[in-house]
């Protein structure tokens, strides 16, 4: 599968900001749509940091706007741009949103396994602004760095750093008086 490239906040942003009377339709599949009446429920900001298989630590930061599909549907057309921007504002009032962070969407419903999915492309259509979202690709950092990641035939770790530390183990016993039955030390 081929790596997405992630949007960034301020990019997802500009793109609403540039179309606020359309309304904001999302589509997570061919021919899978998000239902009309979806709500914007929240928007989280969410700090990763991890360290991959190859001992590397790795540190950004996501949006994610989660969407969520009533059970009845309370509306034929989907919210406009106009109206996800409120929100937006509501949120930043009090949560100061990083204009560098990937952007995710988070939808799942009866039929769609919740997930998050990077907006793919973003385009005009009629009277709509369209949000392509496809799925987050599990990757493996060491082989973007140039690495492997696995094993080598004689068993050896690829995504380890090059040299493992040497480790020099000492007996504490050994150095030290014991203690004996009866002889008050303890």
């Amino acid at each position: 599968m081929k790596k997405q490239e992630a949007m960034n906040w301020k990019t997802f942003k500009d793109l609403l900001l540039e179309n606020p009377s359309l309304d904001l339709q999302f589509q997570y599949g061919e021919d899978n749509w998000v239902d009309a009446s979806y709500h914007i429920t929240e928007i989280k900001q969410a700090p990763i940091t991890s360290v991959d298989c190859g001992g590397v630590m790795n540190a950004w930061t996501e949006v994610i706007v989660q969407l969520w599909e009533p059970e009845v549907r309370d509306s034929e057309r989907a919210m406009k741009v106009g109206k996800a921007l409120s929100i937006v504002e509501l949120v930043e009032k009090t949560l100061s949103l990083n204009p560098l962070a990937t952007v995710k969407i988070e939808f799942g419903n009866s039929e769609f396994d919740t997930r998050q999915m990077f907006p793919n492309d973003i385009t005009v259509s009629g009277d709509n602004l369209i949000v392509d979202l496809r799925p987050d690709a599990v990757q493996c950092k060491a082989i973007n760095r140039g690495g492997s990641c696995g094993t080598t035939e004689s068993g050896e770790e690829c995504c380890a750093p090059a040299e493992k530390p040497k480790i020099q183990l000492v007996n504490l016993t050994a150095a030290a008086e014991t203690c004996t039955p009866g002889s008050g030390c303890c």
